[in-house]
């Protein structure tokens, strides 16, 4: 007897020779789905961002500051290297060689290079304490130049300090069920990563900020030098030819004298 075959069908056989074989897989053959890899740099910082402990919230907050600041000073600076202008500066101390005062002030009125403005600032009060006003226009342009710069020194201390906190409530973590047995393996384990992923972001902030706060502190001293390089020029060419006016003054009052005077 041959063997019988499902249940309402008939019994398989022989296939002939030029006959066409056709194979149907069934559902559990079928091939299984790829795993999903969509999200996983996302779940990766979340999951190390809750495995951090709650000291990963004030590394977040000092994060989101570094990166704002580092953004805005960038934008800062790039604006202001669009707004040098080297030579209407040249020119206002040929204008000033010449002695056309005037003409110097002209030029560097409403300019948004910081040397002409405070060259304008001090060509306009020279008449009452030129290098008082020179100061002030200086200090103020170093100040806008500075800005930020003591919130950026803040964080590149703060943050390894905050990971250095996390290292300490992650190892205090870890001793404190060192006792239970049962959740011993565990909770160390827990500790010891909490302590590392908030060291590892302190640090990593602190990279982050430390760099561009050595940039910009180096920008503000090489515009501190330009505005004392500008101020002490201004100064001495302003004191030469009002040095010179006042020997063509004298020059020009003595000859009409003696020749009033008699003996």
């Amino acid at each position: 007897m041959s063997p019988a075959g499902p249940a309402g069908a008939p019994p398989a056989g022989p296939a002939a020779p030029g006959a066409t074989v056709t194979a149907t897989l069934s559902p559990g053959a079928s091939a299984a789905p790829a795993p999903e890899t969509s999200g996983w740099s996302s779940n990766f910082i979340i999951d190390n961002f809750n495995k951090g402990g709650p000291i990963m919230w004030p590394i977040l907050l000092v994060s989101i500051v570094a990166l704002t600041v580092v953004i805005e000073r960038i934008f800062w600076w790039g604006g202001r290297w669009f707004r040098r202008d080297p030579k209407r500066i040249e020119k206002v101390f040929t204008a000033i060689e010449v002695g056309d005062v005037t003409e110097a002030s002209r030029l560097s009125r409403d300019s948004r290079d910081p040397v002409l403005r405070m060259m304008w600032n001090g060509l306009n009060h020279q008449h009452a304490s030129l290098q008082g006003a020179l100061q002030v226009a200086a200090g103020i342009e170093i100040k806008r130049a500075g800005r930020f710069l003591v919130v950026m020194d803040t964080l590149v201390t703060l943050a390894p300090l905050l990971g250095l906190l996390g290292t300490v409530t992650g190892l205090i973590r870890s001793f404190r069920f060192l006792g239970n047995e049962e959740l011993a393996i565990t909770t160390v384990t827990g500790g010891i990563a909490e302590a590392l992923i908030a060291t590892a972001c302190g640090l990593g902030i602190a990279i982050f900020s430390l760099i561009p706060f050595n940039f910009f502190t180096s920008r503000v001293s090489n515009l501190e030098f330009e505005l004392q390089t500008a101020a002490t020029n201004l100064e001495v060419m302003l004191e030469a030819k009002g040095r010179e006016a006042h020997e063509v003054a004298i020059g020009g009052h003595t000859p009409s004298s003696a020749k009033g005077s008699s003996i």
